[in-house]
């Protein structure tokens, strides 16, 4: 007898395609059968261990987050509702170019300190891996939901060049291609970059290039946070569009987003870039959050040369007065690489987390209310907690455009990305609510998406981006991740002011044919693992 049989489901199926009703049977991990209108057509119906009533429920494939920050979430947080219960059974990691492997000793410590605002610090972590491959082995002793990896641009120039400001050299280069070829060799999907981030920003396109050729010989992707979402957004895109061509890599566009006031409207040009470049024949997907505020770090705004030499660098140069006053005006009045060639609104930037419990006062509030209760100025309070949280300060900023965002979505080559960040008292309610707000928001209330469509931009679409042969589809044969929500109340329960509310509307979730949400509820099941590149 089969383990499951899901009976009287509206199968949502990932395709695109119009939704049916069927029992849908799984044993094993994997999907056994499927029965179209089995009560209709009075024919012999699956029977199993359990058989779950699920009439009034669509069942979908689980949902891919294609930009997922919980590098050391999952290993800390065995629950992880965060992603478990809004349907994800599988999250891509190492993103923006800054995670944790390949690393050697002095580079851990290194990346810990540079994204303790993402990730917290990880003391309470046992780094007991150094490679990609020692990585996703620690992922395969039990996770919530299903994790996939990105080699770290950034990371591994950290490893190879230091925090340098200056192109590598022949040797530095050669150790950079051999890092990004053992990573995809131990199971990497592809490699990312954050190129508003120090170091991986000091990178020229040339370097950039080298890397993505042997991430292509892979059959990987690049996944660029690319130099700028503000001031020459476009040029940025272009720039990745034309670098991925010479290398002849797929190119997958991380949070896709036309933000700043200098790109209100314009997203219908950034898609008409894209089309020109799929319809010559160029591999390109996106993704994007259903959200208009960014969020990451406060030190991530200021000028790239003030992080050259890394964290401790960066904090002697806050601690000049001279080489403050320098930043500020760089920040305020210039317009900082950091902060996308724009100059910073101080009244745009909310404090979300902060390191130093003695710092919570600003959290929630903006640096500019922050500056006001304290009769200073916003670059003296912002100097003041980049000093006093050592750098750890995460940001909420108020930048997007709806227009743009629901502009984007509809795209062809669209994906959902959460980019959450899980750190933090007041974190982006991204992180508990993208894929809920996509299907109750978007697709159901305001009709931007069909469900159907929707559905297979968070499923489908993402799984062939990845290359994975048996996941994203509701289809015999297939890896049993799957999500059972009511179509009529879906909805992210997660807000500004409540960012770690979870879903309402979704009832189960499966990960290889195991309940990990039963009823609403987490259950105790570990059976994520990590999915690695396949050969081919």
């Amino acid at each position: 007898m089969i383990d499951l049989v899901l009976r009287d489901a509206e199968v949502v199926d990932g395709s695109g395609a119009p939704s049916y009703r069927a029992d849908v049977a799984v044993d094993d991990g994997r999907i056994v059968s499927i029965v179209k209108e089995a009560a209709a057509a009075g024919c012999q119906r699956p029977t199993g261990t359990r058989v779950l009533d699920t009439e009034g429920l669509a069942l979908s494939p689980g949902f891919i987050d294609m930009h997922a920050h919980s590098d050391l979430a999952l290993l800390r947080d065995p629950d992880h509702s965060a992603k478990a219960a809004q349907g994800v059974t599988l999250e891509v990691l190492g993103q923006d170019g800054l995670s944790y492997a390949p690393v050697d000793d002095r580079t851990l410590a290194e990346v810990r300190r540079a994204i303790t605002g993402w990730n917290g610090d990880g003391s309470d972590i046992d780094f007991d891996w150094r490679t990609v491959g020692e990585y996703l082995d620690r992922l395969d002793r039990g996770i919530a939901v299903n994790a996939a990896y990105l080699i770290p641009q950034g990371t591994v120039r950290m490893y190879a060049v230091g925090w340098e400001d200056r192109p590598a050299t022949e040797a530095e280069l050669n150790r950079m291609r051999q890092l990004v070829s053992e990573g995809m060799e131990q199971g990497a999907v592809g490699m990312s970059s954050g190129l508003t981030y120090t170091p991986g920003m000091y990178a020229p396109d040339s370097e950039l290039a080298e890397l993505c050729k042997v991430v292509a010989g892979y059959d990987g992707y690049y996944c660029p946070h690319h130099r700028s979402y503000g001031a020459g957004a476009l040029q940025a895109y272009e720039e990745m569009v034309a670098l991925t061509h010479e290398a002849g890599c797929a190119l997958h566009l991380a949070h896709a987003t036309m933000n700043f006031g200098v790109n209100e409207g314009r997203a219908p040009e950034l898609l008409a870039l894209l089309d020109k470049a799929l319809d010559q024949g160029a591999d390109i997907t996106l993704d994007t959050y259903p959200y208009t505020p960014g969020s990451t770090t406060l030190a991530a705004m200021l000028p790239s040369w003030a992080h050259e030499g890394g964290p401790e660098a960066l904090l002697t140069r806050l601690r000049d007065d001279a080489t403050a006053e320098r930043i500020r005006h760089h920040l305020e009045e210039l317009g900082s690489d950091g902060c996308h060639g724009v100059p910073i609104a101080w009244d745009t930037i909310e404090i979300s987390g902060v390191s130093n419990k003695a710092l919570t006062p600003h959290i929630g509030k903006t640096i500019a209310d922050s500056a006001h209760l304290r009769n200073e100025t916003p670059w003296v309070t912002a100097r003041r907690l980049l000093l006093d949280d050592d750098l750890g300060s995460t940001i909420l900023h108020h930048v997007g455009h709806e227009e743009n965002v629901r502009t984007i979505m509809r795209h062809r080559v669209h994906t959902g990305g959460s980019d959450g960040i899980l750190q933090g008292a007041k974190p982006h309610p991204r992180a508990y609510g993208t894929f809920p707000k996509y299907l109750g928001t978007y697709a159901r209330d305001e009709g931007v998406l069909t469900l159907e469509e929707c559905v297979a931009h968070l499923t489908s679409r993402p799984a062939a981006r990845l290359r994975l042969p048996d996941r994203g589809l509701i289809k015999e044969g297939y890896k049993a991740d799957l999500v059972l929500f009511d179509p009529r109340t879906v909805a992210a329960g997660s807000t500004y002011d409540s960012p770690r509310t979870t879903p309402q509307g979704i009832p189960h979730v499966l990960v290889d044919g195991r309940f990990v949400i039963e009823d609403g509820e987490r259950t105790d099941v570990l059976a994520g693992r990590a999915i690695r590149r396949t050969a081919g």
